[in-house]
């Protein structure tokens, strides 16, 4: 029983991370807004099956980049509060892959989604 108390409150952290990452990170909130619409998109032009998994493995690695981001930014700021050169490198490597995810995610999007529009609107 003991084991299944401690899964539970594993899983409450973790949906407590997720909040705080919606809630304090604005470049969170953007990513947010971007797979509404591109969900909303992506239902509106008919994807298929296999289009929709391309779509939302793109939309977890941006979300998932995101979410290490932030807690290497904040594990940065607690390891050290004062400007240190190799924090600062963290923080952007860190900012760094979740652009990385963001461009390759774009080019992914580009290729399922710009034939379907060319079709929708000409």
């Amino acid at each position: 029983m003991q084991y299944f108390r401690k899964r539970i409150k594993s899983f409450q952290y973790a949906i407590a991370g997720i909040k705080d990452l919606f809630i304090t990170q604005p470049n969170a909130q953007i990513h947010l807004l971007a797979i509404l619409v591109i969900g909303l998109l992506g239902y509106r032009l008919g994807l298929s099956p296999t289009e929709w998994c391309l779509i939302i493995l793109c939309m977890a690695l941006v979300l998932t980049a995101e979410g290490v981001n932030t807690a290497v930014e904040y594990l940065t700021d607690l390891a050290s509060p004062e400007f240190h050169p190799l924090a600062g490198k963290a923080k952007d490597v860190a900012a760094g892959s979740v652009l990385i995810a963001v461009i390759i995610c774009g080019c992914v999007w580009g290729i399922i989604f710009l034939p379907k529009l060319l079709v929708y609107f000409f």
